[in-house]
């Protein structure tokens, strides 16, 4: 019997949609997802919010099936971006430029509403009489999860929508946590298979293959939204329509997601000393984490000449891990180091702020003073990155350095320790 992810239903290309909130582990979970043999033939689309792409390079499957749409978040551009890769993907498959489509799925922004994705993918008539609509999958981060369903629109809409839940995460979270998002998933949206992730990993089986996308059985927002996008925008008529339509996508930007919500980034034109640069970071995090909605970058550390990958969510640090080599094209072609932050409403002062403090990094022995005067800050576990390994019981990983407790014996009556 045929793979649920080799099939296309009624002749067209399935398309699935991987949601979930900033840094709920939507590219942890695609980095495992790309490895698995039943995804041959599929296309990946990546959708971020900022000036830095850095999501696309996180993906161990880097080729004429993988793209990047760069140009903001795919639900304010969704006329423009999507459809249009979406076209050029089948005019391509057409004149076998490339291999057969077995899926597209496409991984959004954490800060997309799915109601405009889904409703193009359905009624945009090129789009629809090619494409079908297989499903919405949502990442949820079971740790800040229950905070940001409380918090952001995206985050409660992306639940509602979906037809997988996918509960990343949970060894991060307590059990009174983890019952309360339980419950309030289960009332956004009580039909919903849910699925636990566990470093990224869910097999691909359990997540495709659910057919024609509808809003029966969820909640009656999901029809109501869906009704509410039909015919809400028009494609925009070119070329007249370019300028227009950044116009446009400015509008729907702050109509979904606020004028709160902003990006930038900041550059680092050599690498930097380590211990200098988590201090820093971290105390960044500890005074700014609840409106930094996301950090994310590739950094240039003295004396390794990998890169490293940067993930923080709010006031929470994660393990850097090591990309094998640098990109060979693209922003981090010069093997400069980049932070993107996502931010929601972070006055133009903190920016600023944020700026200076990593432009100007303490140097080791002065970071070391500042992390033992902070005792809980986010970015502690990274000091001992770098920290040499002193016998065969130590162990190194990542983000921690494990020595094992060695106990002096204690002093026998005549005789020398």
């Amino acid at each position: 019997m045929p793979s649920p992810v080799a099939e296309r239903p009624v002749g067209r290309i399935p398309v699935s949609l991987l949601t979930g909130f900033l840094g709920a582990g939507k590219t942890t979970l695609l980095k495992q997802l790309m490895k698995d043999p039943a995804m041959a033939g599929s296309v990946l689309l990546i959708n971020e919010f900022g000036e830095v792409g850095i999501d696309h390079h996180l993906v161990d499957r880097l080729d004429e099936h993988t793209l990047l749409l760069d140009s903001g978040c795919i639900c304010c551009s969704v006329q423009g971006d999507l459809v249009r890769a979406l076209r050029e993907l089948h005019q391509r498959f057409s004149r076998r430029e490339i291999p057969a489509l077995s899926r597209v799925l496409i991984e959004t922004t954490g800060l997309a509403d799915p109601v405009p994705l889904v409703g193009t993918l359905m009624e945009e008539r090129f789009v629809a009489a090619r494409y079908l609509c297989d499903g919405v999958l949502t990442v949820v981060d079971a740790e800040h999860g229950l905070d940001q369903l409380g918090r952001y629109r995206e985050a409660v809409r992306q639940v509602a929508m979906a037809d997988r839940l996918l509960i990343g995460k949970g060894d991060l979270c307590d059990a009174a946590t983890r019952t309360r998002l339980e419950a309030k998933l289960a009332a956004l949206n009580p039909t919903a298979l849910r699925l636990e992730v566990r470093h990224g990993k869910v097999p691909a089986d359990r997540l495709f293959g659910g057919g024609i996308y509808a809003a029966a059985g969820k909640s009656p927002d999901v029809a109501r939204w869906l009704m509410d996008e039909r015919g809400r925008y028009r494609p925009l008529a070119a070329p007249a329509g370019l300028a227009h339509g950044a116009a446009v996508q400015r509008r729907l930007h702050v109509e979904r997601h606020g004028d709160g919500v902003s990006s930038f980034v900041v550059r680092f034109e050599a690498p930097v000393p380590w211990p200098g640069f988590a201090v820093s970071l971290g105390r960044i995090l500890a005074a700014h984490g609840q409106r930094l909605l996301r950090v994310k970058g590739l950094m240039a550390v003295a004396g390794d000449p990998q890169p490293h990958v940067i993930q923080c969510v709010q006031d929470a640090a994660y393990p850097p891990v090591r990309l094998p080599a640098w990109p060979a094209d693209g922003a981090f072609a010069d093997r400069c180091g980049r932070l993107v932050f996502i931010a929601r409403d972070l006055e133009p002062a903190a920016v600023e702020s944020i700026r200076e403090a990593l432009t100007d990094l303490p140097g080791t022995a002065a970071a070391m003073r500042m992390a033992a005067a902070r005792p809980l800050l986010p970015t502690r576990c990274w000091l001992g990155r770098h920290m040499p390994v002193g016998s065969e019981r130590d162990i190194e990983l990542d983000a921690w350095f494990v020595r094992p407790k060695r106990f002096a014996k204690r002093p026998v009556i005549g005789t020398c320790d």
